[in-house]
């Protein structure tokens, strides 16, 4: 039995966009993409990502957005 590394991807706004377009179907929007790129760091794997992003949208906003 082998196991299959994943590879790991930079979390960039436009990798972030990508992901959420093919997963949720729709763009995130700036706070969501900020949000998701504090609390990921640099680099991850595509399904740590792909679960990132569809958690963020079931986040309370006032989780997600910075206070002033």
């Amino acid at each position: 039995m082998t196991t299959v590394k994943e590879k790991r991807i930079v979390v960039s706004e436009l990798n972030l966009r990508k992901t959420a377009a093919r997963v949720l179907g729709n763009a995130l929007v700036s706070p969501e993409v900020q949000y998701i790129q504090r609390t990921l760091g640099s680099s991850v794997t595509q399904t740590e990502m792909d679960a990132s992003v569809l958690a963020v949208r079931k986040l309370p906003w006032s989780s997600i957005v910075l206070p002033d």
